[in-house]
């Protein structure tokens, strides 16, 4: 089991590129191997599931893989996993869960973190979230992320949930403090009869915030979308909300994004556009010697990258 992870970590690490660092791997409700380093610690919570993860003041260069398999059909994981980046870390952290039920039961992991993210530090947070297997029991996923910038303090989240998840709700709320900066950058596929909902407030609390939104997804069979994307300005900042999908088959997809300014100096923008795809590029990739739906699978791959 060992060597097995340590050849996924590899893998991921390289993928990501990201380096090799501190981790903890969780399989099915436990924690199953760890490693910290001499500027992340890892340790287990007391008095509920999950773990804190403490980033050193002035880290740089450093990662944290915190994966969660579940492979037994009808196991509900539930875990809380907490943040703590010290002034002026420079830190990437991914984070991801895959879930193979084989069985007739739900299985279903809800994570949530919160991040504490200190002045001037910065932060790159990836999410992959992935389901398969032949059992006719669902997949869910919940995963719920608070972020709290202080002053100058920077994250870009990648969020990512490419088909395989039955059904999803992922609400993140980020704070962003004096002169800090969020970027969020989701993208979701759905099909057959999955659904999936997401709700995102970032809060330009302190003057000088910025927070950048795009949304990217797709559509197909019956599933269904619903994204409620939200930026309010409490202060003197700049806010973007941009959604995109792209709907196929019977799909149905609802995007309501809202701007709510608090302040005379807040400036905010929100856009949302959700179309088929154009006929005339298909036809492009298909002078090509592209199949239909070989040059489907081409756009749609270059709509989520």
């Amino acid at each position: 089991m060992e060597k097995l992870d340590w050849k996924l970590l590899k893998e991921i690490a390289e993928l990501e590129k990201t380096p090799i660092g501190a981790y903890n791997f969780r399989v099915n409700g436990q924690s199953d191997e760890r490693q910290t380093t001499a500027n992340i610690d890892i340790q287990t919570k007391a008095d509920k599931p999950g773990i804190d993860i403490i980033v050193k003041p002035g880290t740089k260069g450093e990662s944290v893989h915190i994966p969660v398999v579940l492979t037994e059909t009808g196991l509900k994981d539930l875990v809380y996993n907490d943040f703590f980046i010290g002034e002026g870390a420079d830190v990437d952290i991914v984070a991801g869960c895959g879930i193979h039920n084989a069985g007739c039961e739900t299985s279903q992991h809800d994570g949530i973190h919160v991040f504490h993210v200190g002045k001037n530090a910065k932060v790159r947070y990836v999410e992959r979230h992935y389901g398969e297997g032949e059992g006719t029991g669902e997949r869910v996923l919940n995963p719920r992320t608070e972020v709290y910038l202080e002053e100058g303090a920077s994250i870009t989240l990648e969020m990512t949930q490419i088909a395989g998840v039955d059904s999803t709700i992922r609400d993140t709320v980020v704070v962003v403090g004096a002169g800090g900066e969020c970027i969020l950058n989701e993208k979701l596929l759905t099909d057959g009869h999955q659904r999936a909902e997401s709700n995102m407030e970032i809060i330009l609390a302190g003057e000088g915030a910025t927070g950048r939104v795009v949304s990217r997804s797709v559509g197909k069979g019956e599933s269904v979308q619903i994204f409620r994307p939200c930026m309010t300005g409490k202060a003197a900042g700049f806010g973007h909300v941009q959604c995109d999908s792209i709907i196929m088959d019977n799909a149905k997809i609802k995007s309501i994004p809202a701007i709510d300014a608090q302040d005379l100096n807040a400036q905010l923008i929100h856009e949302a556009a959700i179309g088929k795809i154009a006929g005339d590029q298909i036809l492009k990739l298909m002078t090509l010697g592209l199949t239909e739906e070989e040059a489907e699978e081409k756009i749609l791959e270059g709509f989520l990258n």
